[in-house]
């Protein structure tokens, strides 16, 4: 018996999720729930889906196995614990959770991971970083490495990055009831992106970190009169890992001439460098640049068949071609009754050591220590 499947969400990034799941093999049954019925019909006729829901509560009451929650950002923490706690497991858009006031997200990570292991329900991070091509590369040759050395972690996003700005993300999230008093937000508490790669191959977690911030003299976007009143533009910050490397990480959004997301990891051995788009392999003996065809995981025959577009290609998908994969592995997890790689313990690991970082710079550098959570208990 396949999957049954609930999409909560399907405004313009959770739109692009329906069809992945809709022809998954796995997946029997994919309804989906929005609070806009024109946006949820609109959607429902365009992948064929006659199984509709106008509200959270409502689809949570239904005999669904799993709701994939792709909503604004501050919704997905409590729309997580509601979910698990009507029974279904669930995958959630990243950031897990989200809030101006980092101790608040600290005890949502908390009440999520409690959620999870008092119900007995999977929770899955949607983390795009973590099936980049490179970083499924970097996993496969963790051994090549030697030991960790050091590790750079970076998400270069300017406010008015033109394939991308802010500010629309922002006034789109909010529609009617954005005002300026919602402009700005807090880097380092979206640090998933710069986190999720490097953490994910060296299998470790931030012990301790030390941040500082930069305010850029005069800005319109971080400033000390919204809601979270952070005038800090961009955000770095050092790190000790558990297994005894260093890494440093840069939340960046006033930073000019181009956009970038990845990761470099240095070894004893190897080292996989990303010069901001062009990602080598690098040892003593060679040095060879890596493409993302090379680089990839592959799907599931099935799978990739079945997410062919009309060219005969596989449609992997935005941000580096993860979204295929975030699908997949949330679905195969789910079949074979086990928790996902990207889980609410693994999670936690790319959320909290930049919620730290932030509460570092505003005291001017400070090393603090970083929360464990530990483990997931065994599926």
């Amino acid at each position: 018996m396949g999957i049954k499947l609930g999409l909560v969400g399907v405004g313009a990034f959770g739109r692009g999720f329906a069809g992945l799941y809709r022809r998954h093999p796995l997946v029997s049954r994919l309804a989906l729930c929005d609070l806009d019925p024109k946006r949820l019909a609109d959607c429902a006729r365009d992948h064929g889906i006659t199984e509709t829901y106008p509200s959270l509560d409502a689809i949570c009451r239904t005999d669904l196995d799993a709701l994939v929650i792709i909503t604004q950002p501050w919704l997905h923490a409590p729309q997580a614990v509601q979910a698990m706690e009507a029974g279904k497991h669930v995958y959630s858009a990243v950031p897990m959770a989200s809030d101006a006031d980092g101790n608040r997200m600290l005890e949502w990570c908390d009440r999520i991971i409690e959620t999870s292991r008092r119900t007995g329900r999977f929770y899955m991070m949607g983390e795009t970083s973590y099936f980049r091509p490179e970083a499924m590369y970097a996993r496969r040759r963790r051994a090549d490495f030697g030991t960790f050395v050091h590790a750079e972690g970076m998400y270069f996003h300017d406010v008015d990055l033109p394939a991308c700005s802010l500010r629309d993300v922002a006034k789109a999230r909010w529609g009617r009831a954005w005002t300026p008093a919602k402009a700005g937000g807090i880097p380092m508490h979206y640090p998933t992106h710069s986190l999720g790669g490097f953490v994910s191959v060296m299998r470790a977690r931030v012990t301790e970190v030390a941040a500082f911030g930069f305010h850029f003299p005069g800005d319109d976007w971080h400033r000390s009169d919204t809601e979270d009143g952070n005038v800090l533009a961009n955000e770095t910050a050092l790190m000790k890992m558990s297994n005894g490397a260093t890494a440093e990480i840069k939340e960046y959004r006033r930073v000019g001439a181009f956009g970038h997301e990845g990761f470099s990891l240095y070894g004893t051995k190897a080292s996989l460098v990303d010069s901001f788009g062009r990602v080598r392999w690098m040892t003593w003996e060679a040095e060879a640049d890596l493409t993302p065809e090379a680089m990839r995981d592959p799907l599931p025959p099935d799978v990739a068949a079945a997410f062919r577009d009309e060219s005969g290609e596989t449609g992997y998908g935005g941000h580096g071609g993860s979204h295929a994969y975030l699908v997949d592995e949330f679905v195969q997890a789910l079949y074979a009754r086990r928790q996902p790689a990207i889980n609410a313990w693994e999670a936690v690991r790319y959320l909290a050591p930049g919620i730290v970082a932030h509460q570092s710079a505003l005291r001017g550098g400070e090393l603090l220590k970083v929360p464990d959570w530990g483990a997931p208990p065994a599926s």
